[in-house]
């Protein structure tokens, strides 16, 4: 099936739920196209015990896309790009210790708390499994998805300084999460008497610095070009050539691509309305950038729902997946706890913020993608799995409760005001 065909399927699918969703389901437009996409991947399940072709058509058409290639290297620079863009730096800046904290040391916390209890949890139930693999899962699954994170929070109506953190934390964590599975998978893959550790921390200190580093060049570069000039075509094409760019380079010299977009973003969603662009250009280089966010974030969430078609599904695997989510909830929990004990007084966090930011750190794509990205050898099968259980529970349980739990905790507060 040639790529033009494929894209046409899935947007067409995209246009008809979000219309479905819309005008019947009334649900979060993230979770109501991925619900409405996995009943209808369901459907197709059904439908092919009696005819065999359906079935071997829609795994045919799934197979062929390249999930994994299409959300890291195509769609992620995009849809980070367009919420770093609206991420304010005052409100950002006056948090910026402990989401830096919660983007580092939470996501190393939780990744080791996760490789562990999973460690003995699979030996456990009978299927023993290398530790460093084990790892490699905690690592993929411990960075909260800011495109997750920013569709749901949107229709959550949380408050803003509960909103910067949790926003904050995804956009920087994915990145640092990435960088730490990269550096686990070469531990894995080459042995850990080959990686020296020099070698891991030559790799961290690249990835995450260079990439900030090349953000904020690339950034103030975009910001020139645009104060220099009035003309919302070119100046929207400016920030549209600069994302592009970015992760091109970043993935050429071996820099975080996410981190380095999500940084560019920021400094030119904040400098640039004041500076460089007038009212005008301001407004379409918002409305374009909003319209492309909601357009990937259709197509990513189908995929999401349409993956169930290649997950193995049996019943170990099932109860390793279900076994997992509270492992992974408990670790963010305990990997939040440090930071929010020293700045809770400081920075007058919200009551129970702890209990909201753990249940608020929504899993997605970016998860299934770094597990199917393991290698056979690594419990690939079973560890995807286990990733798409922990994501459809993250994306429809917590996705669906976050907005009532944190109204019902406003409201407590506000009574006992």
């Amino acid at each position: 099936m040639d790529v033009f065909t494929i894209i046409t399927i899935l947007v067409t699918l995209s246009a008809v739920f979000a219309f479905i969703n819309t005008k019947f389901l009334k649900l979060p437009f993230t979770i109501g196209l991925m619900i409405i996409a996995m009943c209808f991947t369901l459907v197709i399940i059904v439908l092919g015990y009696f005819e065999h072709w359906i079935l071997d058509e829609a795994k045919l058409l799934i197979s062929s896309i390249d999930f994994k290639t299409v959300l890291l290297e195509v769609m992620l620079s995009f849809l980070l790009f367009a919420g770093a863009l609206h991420t304010k730096m005052d409100e950002l800046n006056k948090q910026r210790v402990p989401i830096m904290l919660f983007a580092t040391f939470g996501v190393l916390v939780s990744t080791f708390l996760v490789g562990g209890l999973m460690y003995f949890i699979t030996r456990a139930v009978g299927h023993e499994i290398n530790f460093i693999y084990c790892l490699l899962f905690g690592a993929l699954i411990s960075p909260t998805d800011p495109i997750a994170v920013l569709g749901i929070l949107k229709d959550a109506k949380a408050p803003k300084k509960l909103e910067i953190k949790i926003v904050g934390e995804s956009l920087f964590n994915d990145g640092v999460g990435v960088v730490i599975f990269l550096v686990i998978f070469e531990v894995a893959s080459k042995g850990i008497t080959e990686v020296g550790a020099e070698e891991v921390g030559i790799l961290f200190f690249e990835e995450v610095f260079g990439g900030i580093g090349l953000g904020l060049l690339a950034g103030w570069l975009g910001f020139k070009l645009m104060k220099s000039i009035d003309h919302y075509e070119t100046e929207v094409m400016i920030t549209l050539a600069l994302v592009m760019g970015i992760y091109s380079v970043a993935h050429y010299i071996h820099f975080s691509g996410p981190l380095a977009v999500v940084v560019a973003g920021i400094y030119i969603g904040n400098k640039s309305p004041q500076i460089a662009w007038s009212k005008t250009t301001h407004n379409y280089v918002d409305k374009f950038w909003e319209l492309i966010d909601v357009f990937l974030n259709a197509i990513l969430f189908v995929l999401i729902g349409f993956e169930l078609l290649i997950i193995t599904i049996n019943g170990e695997y099932i109860l390793l997946g279900v076994l997992a989510i509270p492992v992974t909830l408990l670790a963010r929990y305990i990997a939040l706890a440090g930071p929010i004990f020293v700045f809770n007084k400081k920075l007058d966090f919200l009551p129970k913020t702890d209990l909201i930011m753990t249940w608020g750190g929504i899993r997605g794509g970016i998860s299934i993608a770094l597990a199917l990205s393991l290698e056979p050898e690594m419990e690939r099968d079973l560890f995807l799995t286990v990733t798409y259980v922990i994501v459809v529970f993250s994306i429809i349980g917590q996705g669906l409760t976050i907005g009532p739990f944190i109204r019902s905790v406003l409201k407590a507060q506000n009574k006992k005001e």
